[in-house]
């Protein structure tokens, strides 16, 4: 992943061959395609991650926390796992953001999670409608706390920067806000 996301950065998505990532990465290309199908995945591979940390987080929660407190838990649960792994999410969100083909398979990838989120919910005794509302509206609320958090990083280095928690617990105050909700 680290190479494929070095080559695109660098040429381009149209322009690197999985010939070239395999080679990087020191592998034949033959051994990239028993682990990715297309040039495609090995960018998104960290799906997987993201998947386990986020049903590893559900099942450490006791089964009795409300439905918007363990969405909120999980991403709390998360958060340091997303900061380690920022260069790459920093690195794959530039190159989907200007590859229109990797947006539509980013959008089908966040798609999947949260309709596995919502099973999760579902599993802990949500309705299919909340566990959908929630897994939907929590997930948000982490997307928006990172578009923020990258903004903020790229904004300045001469100020001290917020921590993406710091930006977790931002968005859901504007969510209680926005709602009258009460976290």
């Amino acid at each position: 992943m680290s190479a494929a996301l070095e080559l695109v950065l660098e040429w381009g998505y149209d322009a690197v061959t999985t010939a070239e990532i395999a080679q990087l990465a020191g592998v034949t290309e033959r051994t990239y395609f028993r682990h990715f199908p297309d040039k495609r995945e090995v960018l998104f591979d960290g799906e997987r991650r993201l998947t386990s940390w986020v049903t590893e987080a559900f099942s450490s929660l006791p089964i009795d926390v409300g439905h918007w407190p363990a969405m909120r838990q999980m991403i709390t649960l998360i958060v340091p796992l997303l900061e380690a792994s920022q260069a790459d999410g920093d690195r794959l969100a530039t190159i989907v953001a200007t590859t229109p083909a990797l947006q539509e398979r980013a959008a089908s990838k966040e798609a999947r999670l949260i309709m596995a989120i919502t099973d999760m919910l579902v599993a802990r005794n949500a309705s299919p409608d909340e566990a959908a509302l929630v897994a939907t509206t929590g997930w948000g609320v982490l997307a928006n706390a990172i578009r923020a958090w990258r903004e903020d990083r790229l904004e300045t280095r001469q100020r001290r920067m917020m921590t993406l928690q710091s930006h977790v617990d931002r968005s859901f105050a504007v969510l209680a806000e926005v709602t009258h909700l009460d976290w």
